[in-house]
């Protein structure tokens, strides 16, 4: 399972200051989910060797004037939710404010582990002023200047180890199927197909969190669990932000999971958000198969599914060798398809390929089509192998690794995609040198 960090705080305490400085500062990948909020609101980082996720709860907020304390304890609720561990922000220069304590009240309620940070301190006399928060009640209080980073460190060293790495999960050492999409897309409906044919079957594994309901389906030669975090608890009212909660939602599903389901709604075609959430997928480097969900509802014919397939590919490129399958939650057609599908999606991600075996396809396609030189100079590439990661990563040595661009790094890609089954699996390639 993933760490999982969220921000909390009232409006302009300098949240998104200290999420650009906890992601970027430190080699993170961050990803613009566009089309979601205005501003990023997920980036994965890592500090001291252990990698986690943080989360920007004022991210999603557009217009903080018209911010109401509903919206943002909505947040902190959501936070509450969806994360291992929570920074709650406050602001040295204005003080304990009645929404400091109204969100604090809220803290101290939840069970989960709680860093109280007081930002804009960078001078002795703020630092001081700082000691007012602990009349909060949430322990120990960090001090620290998101602005220019001071205090981050220490912050962090304590950070990391706040997780729990004793992974419950473990005990099970099958595959992690994930069922994500956009809201009211069929979720709830095709895990209801797949568990209720024999309820007997199926035995709930009590998962690290609440929100995520881990079943495990063992029937018809398939042994595997899935990880549904789609109809769990049915949210007080969520008009506007029902967008952002799925993502969050989908981050928490796509995070402890091994391939993920991904449903499209056939009716509406594919959204931004569907883009998106494959995006998390790939950053995340899981594998993945895409169902068109409600295929019932559609005039099929085989034009109809190869222009459905088109558009798929259009919008999910550059990622284009994924396995698609048109299916209805309410009717089960090709349901055991889809699952098939992921359990072969599975093992292209867990395969390991002999070096011998690698060097033998891979140096022939680089003689065929040597990588353009550059600046006069001539690229060599020697040797490939395969690291030993979660997910397929390769390493391919040359004399002057700077100079391979992204286009050959596609044909590399692509030359392995042809020669071994990586379909519906990202696969990553790196030019070290020699």
């Amino acid at each position: 399972m993933g760490n999982i960090v969220a921000i909390v705080g009232r409006p302009n305490v300098g949240k998104s200051t200290l999420f650009n400085r906890l992601t970027e500062a430190r080699s993170a990948i961050v990803d613009k989910t566009s089309g979601v909020t205005r501003d990023r609101i997920y980036g994965k980082t890592e500090w001291n060797g252990v990698d986690f996720s943080i989360i920007d709860t004022g991210g999603y907020v557009t217009n903080s004037d018209d911010i109401f304390e509903e919206e943002i304890k909505k947040q902190v609720f959501l936070a509450i939710e969806e994360s291992n561990v929570i920074l709650f922000l406050v602001d040295v220069l204005s003080g304990i404010t009645d929404l400091d304590e109204s969100i604090a009240q809220i803290l101290r309620k939840s069970k989960k582990k709680i860093l109280l940070v007081v930002n804009k301190v960078d001078n002795s006399a703020r630092q001081y002023d700082a000691n007012v928060f602990y009349k909060l009640g949430l322990g120990e209080i960090y001090t620290l200047s998101s602005i220019n980073g001071s205090g981050t460190g220490e912050l962090l060293d304590d950070l990391v180890k706040t997780f729990d790495n004793t992974n419950t999960e473990e005990e099970l050492d099958l595959p992690r199927f994930a069922v994500v999409g956009r809201p009211n897309v069929g979720k709830s409906s095709l895990i209801n197909a797949l568990i209720n044919e024999e309820r007997n079957i199926v035995t709930p594994i009590a998962g690290t969190t609440r929100d995520s309901l881990n079943t495990r389906y063992n029937k018809f030669g398939y042994d595997f669990i899935i990880v549904d975090t789609a109809g769990l608890r049915k949210k007080q009212k969520v008009n506007e932000d029902l967008e952002f909660y799925s993502v969050i939602r989908s981050i928490r599903a796509i995070e402890s999971s091994d391939v993920c389901l991904l449903l499209l709604d056939a009716t509406r075609g594919v959204e931004s958000q569907d883009v998106n959430i494959i995006n998390l997928i790939k950053k995340n480097k899981k594998g993945v198969v895409v169902l068109v969900n409600k295929w019932d509802l559609i005039e099929k014919d085989n034009a109809a599914t190869e222009e459905f397939t088109k558009v798929i590919k259009e919008k999910f490129a550059p990622f284009q060798d994924l396995p698609i399958v048109f299916v209805s939650a309410i009717t089960k057609q090709r349901i055991h398809k889809a699952l098939e599908l992921a359990i072969q999606v599975f093992k292209n991600r867990t395969q390991r390929i002999k070096t011998s075996q690698l060097n033998e396809v891979m140096l022939e396609a680089i003689q065929k089509y040597p990588p353009p030189s550059e600046k006069g100079k001539f690229i060599k590439i020697k040797y490939v192998t395969q690291l030993p990661t979660h997910a397929p990563t390769f390493a391919f040595f040359c004399n002057l690794p700077q100079y391979v661009k992204s286009p050959y790094k596609r044909y590399l890609e692509n030359q392995l995609r042809a020669k071994f089954n990586f379909t519906g699996v990202p696969i990553q390639i790196f030019l070290r040198k020699k």
